[in-house]
């Protein structure tokens, strides 16, 4: 397992683009990956699971990988998030 936390960078969080954008990139990994939120954890593969966060700007979010890749998932979702998706 490779954790890290990470603080949502723009403004809207992640509303349905750039939870979509997030989405891509977690799918892109053969790991299983999950996005936690105040213990409560999701699919972070799963729009649907990602968006019921209601994950706003400036909330802190940790991002939890395990399998092959883990590590290259968890420093890449990070990336995006710290990015503020372009915003």
């Amino acid at each position: 397992m490779y954790v890290k936390d990470v603080v949502v960078q723009n403004q809207e969080g992640l509303h349905a683009r750039p939870a979509t954008f997030f989405i891509q990139k977690a799918n892109e990994f053969k790991s299983s990956i999950w996005v936690e939120k105040d213990e409560r954890r999701v699919n972070a593969k799963s729009l649907l699971g990602v968006l019921s966060l209601g994950i706003i700007g400036g909330t802190q979010i940790r991002i939890i990988a395990g399998g092959v890749d883990e590590e290259a998932a968890v420093e890449e979702l990070v990336k995006l998030v710290s990015s503020g998706f372009t915003e």
